[in-house]
């Protein structure tokens, strides 16, 4: 049975979280195809060779619709190979990498036994705390009712007709800046332009365009948006919000160092999905656009 929206998310977080327990190959004895070998669901490993994040993935995915019953086990091979496999590194398994993916785990209905026993988890390493790596953000979140009201709006979305939809996308946005304290200003037209609004972020006035329609985005429609941005006062920024996403030729042409940022309908079911704040996920998306040039980074990759 396919996944649903929040399962494929949570798919997602677990494939990420899981990245550093193994390795995909190259290895005769701990690896991730041999863990899904082990759990039998060999089968579930991709056939070609994809990054590994891209394949573990895969792995969950294919197990948890074509073969439920040996989740739990094919997460147990995992780590029991990963103790063995990063016992002798520098980074050995922690306690705290255990109990984050049981948390993850809880997501997609499933609670490991073993790994919450009291006995396994004492005899983990201790974790260390990491290094900040980036200034601290003021974090402006919502009331649990309020991610709640957000996110209902946005599954009902989908349910509308094209037309309702655009308009309904809209007034969501603006509910969505608007509980984020981040003054956002309905759509308003230009000479020649349209400009489907604007919000402040950290003293910084950012033009909104929003989008909602099957076909993902391509590098025209994000070249004439950010011709607009560029057309106006030298110290506007943009974000382009795209809920199918960008087709992966346009963000290549596009290119890099222009005053936009970009998100997709995946980032805002992750921030409102996991109670995030939009504040924080903006700023971080300005900070790796500024350190990399590259426009659009998942909330995932954050």
């Amino acid at each position: 049975m396919p996944l649903s929206m929040s399962e494929g998310v949570a798919v997602s977080s677990i494939a990420k979280h899981l990245y550093d327990f193994l390795p995909a190959s190259g290895n005769s004895i701990t690896s991730f195809p041999l863990a899904a070998a082990q759990a039998g669901v060999a089968e579930a490993w991709p056939d070609f060779k994809p990054s590994k994040l891209h394949g573990v993935t895969k792995m969950l995915t294919w197990t948890l619709e074509n073969r439920r019953d040996r989740f739990s086990d094919l997460i147990l091979a995992i780590v029991s190979q990963s103790v063995s496999y990063r016992g002798n590194k520098p980074n050995p398994l922690t306690r705290a990498e255990i109990e984050r993916l049981n948390q993850l785990l809880l997501l997609v209905k499933f609670k490991v036994p073993e790994l919450h026993d009291e006995t396994f988890l004492k005899a983990l390493a201790e974790s260390i705390a990491p290094t900040p790596t980036r200034e601290p953000v003021a974090v402006v979140k919502v009331s649990e009712p309020k991610y709640a009201e957000l996110t209902q709006k946005l599954l009902s979305l989908s349910t509308l007709a094209p037309q309702p939809r655009g308009y309904a996308f809209e007034r969501f946005l603006a509910d969505v800046f608007e509980s984020f304290e981040l003054a956002p200003r309905a759509a308003f037209r230009l000479v020649g332009e349209q400009i489907d609004g604007s919000f402040v972020l950290h003293h910084e006035t950012f033009l909104l365009e929003a989008k909602w329609q099957n076909e993902k985005i391509g590098s025209a429609e994000l070249r004439a948006f950010s011709g607009k941005v560029s057309d106006k006062a030298t110290w506007s920024r943009g974000l382009f919000l795209s809920n199918s996403g960008f087709t992966e030729e346009g963000l290549e042409s596009f290119g890099r160092g222009k005053p936009v940022i970009l998100t997709d309908g995946l980032d805002l079911w992750e921030i409102l999905h996991r109670r995030l704040s939009l504040v924080d996920i903006l700023s971080q998306k300005v900070r790796r656009a500024a350190e990399t040039g590259r426009p659009f980074v998942s909330v995932r990759d954050l």
